[in-house]
C-alpha cells in the first residue's frame, strides 16, 4: 500500500522562511478593516476621541520608551546571513554595552538576551576587547566565545550551524579574502577518503564529499592558511565536540555516525531551540524511519532534504519528485548529509526523547505572538490536521 499524501508540518526548508511566512499569515487575519467601514458623523465627539487618543498614546509611548530601555530589549532587522560586519569593544566595556554594539550591528536581537547568555555562560569578565569581524547568522554563543577568546590576528571564520558545503566554501573566499577561492576549498572537500586515514568517524562517507563534517564554528584565519588546513582544523573541531557523544543509539537502529551525521542535519533544518525540542524531532525522526507501515511506510518525510537538492524553497511537486533527496518517495535516509550540524542537533539523534519514541509521527510548528517558535506534536495524522486546521 502506497504511503498517504500528507501535509508536512513545514514547506519551507528554513525556520527564517517560516517565521516569516506564518507572522504574514497572522497579520492578514487580523488585519484592521475598519477604515473602509462606512463612517458615522460624530463631530460633538470628535474633540474629546482626539483628545483621549493623545493622552492614551502619550502614557503608551512613555511606558514603552521606560519598558525598552529598562529591558534593552528593541527590536531589529538581523543581518543577512554571509555578510559581515565590524565592531569595535574599547576597553573596559561591560556585557550590556556590548550587547548594545552588536544590536547596533544588527548580529543580536536584543542587548538584553545577549547579556543573559554571558551572565548564564559566567564569561562576563572574559570579554575581551578589540575589533571583531562578525559575519550574519551567527550564533549568540558563537559571539561570546570569539569575544572571550580575542579579535587575535587576521580575518576570523564564522560557520553558523547549518551551512552547507557550498555555504562554507564562499565564506572561506570571504574571510581569506580570496586567497582560498570558494572552488579551491570545495574541490578539497570533494572526497572525503582522502582524510579518512586520519579521521575515523569518516570511515562510512566513502567518497562522498566532507558535508556535515566541517564543524560550524568561529575560526581564527592568517595569511598561511590553505584549503587543507582549514579543513583539518574544521574535521579536528568535529573531533574535540563529538568526543563525548555516545553513538550506541544510532547504532542500534542500524545506523553508522555518517548516517546519524545525515540525521543530524535535517534535524538542524527542521528545529530550532531547546534541546529538548531537538530530543523530540529527532524521536519523530526515528519512529519515521522504523514504521514499515502506517503512518510513515518509512519515509522521513522533511521537505528540507529536497530544499538542499534544488536550491530553494521546494513545491509540493518537488518534494514527491522521484528524486535522491526526495524523503517523500525515497524510504530512509538522503545519500549524504545536507549540512553542517550543531553540537545539540549530533546529541538529539545520539539521545532522542525517550518519552516521544514510537509515540509521535507528527510535528508543527509556528512562532507565536512574541515571535517564540512553539513546536505541536501529534500521533495521529488526523491529530496533525487539527493542530492547523
Amino acid at each position: 500500500m502506497p504511503p498517504r499524501k500528507q501535509v508536512t508540518y513545514s514547506q519551507r526548508p528554513n525556520h527564517a522562511a517560516r517565521s516569516a511566512h506564518a507572522r504574514g499569515e497572522r497579520e492578514f487575519r487580523t488585519y484592521d478593516t475598519s477604515y473602509i467601514r462606512p463612517k458615522q458623523s460624530k463631530a460633538p465627539m470628535i474633540f474629546a476621541a482626539v483628545l483621549a487618543v493623545v493622552v492614551i498614546g502619550g502614557l503608551a509611548w512613555g511606558v514603552l520608551t521606560l519598558f525598552n530601555s529598562c529591558s534593552g530589549t528593541q527590536q531589529v532587522e538581523l543581518l543577512a546571513e554571509g555578510q559581515e560586519a565590524t565592531v569595535t569593544v574599547p576597553e573596559g566595556t561591560g556585557a550590556q554595552a556590548i550587547g548594545t554594539l552588536l544590536v547596533d550591528a544588527k548580529l543580536v536581537g536584543s542587548a538584553s538576551d545577549f547579556t543573559k547568555r554571558v551572565n548564564e555562560l559566567g564569561v562576563d569578565s572574559q570579554l575581551k576587547p578589540g575589533t571583531y569581524t562578525f559575519t550574519g547568522g551567527t550564533s549568540v554563543d558563537d559571539l561570546i566565545k570569539q569575544l572571550t577568546t580575542g579579535p587575535g590576528l587576521g580575518n576570523a571564520l564564522t560557520i553558523p550551524e547549518g551551512s552547507t558545503l557550498a555555504q562554507i566554501a564562499d565564506l572561506v573566499a570571504a574571510a581569506t579574502d580570496g586567497r582560498v577561492t570558494a572552488e579551491d576549498f570545495k574541490a578539497a572537500a570533494a572526497d572525503a577518503s582522502v582524510y579518512a586515514s586520519s579521521y575515523a568517524f569518516l570511515a562510512d562517507a566513502g567518497t562522498n564529499s566532507l558535508e556535515g563534517f566541517l564543524f560550524p564554528k568561529t575560526y581564527p584565519v592568517d595569511a598561511s592558511v590553505t584549503a587543507d588546513s582549514l579543513i583539518r582544523t574544521m574535521l579536528n573541531q568535529f573531533q574535540t565536540e563529538t568526543a563525548s557523544l555516545d553513538w550506541s543509539y544510532p547504532q542500534s537502529q542500524g545506523l553508522t555516525i555518517y548516517d546519524a551525521v545525515k540525521l543530524a542535519s535535517i534535524v538542524e533544518k527542521e528545529s530550532s531551540g531547546e534541546e529538548l525540542i531537538r530530543a523530540k524531532v529527532a524521536a519523530v525522526f526515528y519512529n519515521r524511519l522504523s514504521t514499515d507501515g502506517e503512518p510513515s511506510y518509512g519515509h522521513l518525510q522533511s521537505d528540507a532534504t529536497t530544499a538542499y537538492e534544488v536550491g530553494h524553497n521546494p513545491t509540493a511537486e518537488e518534494v514527491h519528485a522521484e528524486t535522491p533527496y526526495s524523503t517523500y518517495t525515497n524510504k530512509g535516509l538522503p545519500p549524504t548529509p545536507i549540512c553542517s550540524p550543531g553540537l545539540d542537533c549530533l546529541t538529539a539523534v545520539c539521545a532522542p526523547d525517550q518519552e516521544s519514541l514510537g509515540k509521535y509521527y507528527f510535528f508543527y510548528f509556528e512562532p507565536d505572538a512574541n515571535n517564540v517558535m512553539q513546536y505541536y506534536f501529534s500521533e495521529t495524522y488526523e491529530e496533525h490536521q487539527a493542530t492547523f486546521s
